[in-house]
C-alpha cells in the first residue's frame, strides 16, 4: 500500500527516469500531493502500462500542491556522470516548485542535496510511497515524450519503443548506423565504441 513517509511535515517526492539509458537525458521530477490525497492505481511507473502512465499524469498534474520536471542533458551527463547529473535535475525540479516543501523524500539510497530542506532516501521509494510513486510517473513521461521527439529525428534506433535503453535492437543499430549526438559517450554504448562514427 503506497503511504506518506510522514504526515507532519509538507512532504515532496522525487524521482528519475533515465539512468540507465545509452542515449537521451535524464529527466526527474518531484511532487507534492494533498497529505488525504490517494488513488489505487498510482506505483513505481515501470509496473504500469504505458496508457495508464498518461491517464494517471493528468491526474497527477491536475490533484498536485506542486510538481515540477528537471533534466540533465546528454552534454551534462558526460560532464559530470550519470550519477550527479541526475542528483543535479533532482535539485532544479525541487527548486521549481512553487511550494517549498518541508521535507523531500528521495528515490533510492543517496542524494546530494542542493537546498536546505531536509531529505530522507528511500530505497524503492516508488513503490512505497505515494509522492515518490507519482513523481515516478511524471519522469518516465515526460522523458517518453523527449525520446519520442529524438525519435523523429533519428528513427534507426527506435527510440519510441525503447527509450534510449540498451536492448537488443538498439545496440545493433549502434552497430550499424554508429553513435548519434543524442548517445552518451562516457557509456560503453557496446564493447568497443571507438570503432563506430558520431553523426
Amino acid at each position: 500500500m503506497l503511504r506518506f513517509y510522514q504526515t507532519k511535515k509538507l512532504e515532496c517526492g522525487v524521482d528519475e527516469a533515465g539512468r540507465g539509458c545509452l542515449a537521451g537525458p535524464v529527466v526527474a521530477a518531484a511532487v507534492i500531493l494533498p497529505p488525504d490525497f490517494f488513488h489505487p492505481d498510482i506505483q513505481d511507473s515501470k509496473k504500469i502500462p504505458e496508457k495508464t502512465r498518461y491517464l494517471l499524469r493528468e491526474i497527477i498534474i491536475k490533484e498536485a500542491w506542486a510538481w515540477n520536471i528537471g533534466i540533465s542533458s546528454v552534454e551534462h551527463i558526460d560532464q559530470v556522470n550519470i550519477l550527479n547529473a541526475s542528483f543535479l535535475a533532482m535539485n532544479e525540479a525541487i527548486k521549481g516548485l512553487c511550494i517549498v516543501p518541508e521535507l523531500l523524500v528521495i528515490d533510492g539510497n543517496r542524494f546530494k542535496n542542493d537546498t536546505s530542506i531536509a531529505h530522507v532516501c528511500l530505497i524503492k521509494g516508488d513503490c512505497k510511497n505515494i509522492n515518490v510513486a507519482a513523481a515516478s510517473i511524471l519522469a518516465k513521461t515526460f522523458r517518453d515524450d523527449i525520446m519520442n521527439l529524438l525519435h523523429s529525428e533519428f528513427p534507426n534506433y527506435q527510440w519510441n519503443t525503447n527509450k534510449g535503453y540498451p536492448t537488443i535492437s538498439h545496440r545493433n543499430a549502434i552497430q550499424q548506423f554508429g553513435l548519434t549526438k543524442y548517445h552518451r559517450k562516457s557509456f560503453q554504448c557496446l564493447p568497443s565504441p571507438n570503432l563506430f562514427s558520431e553523426f
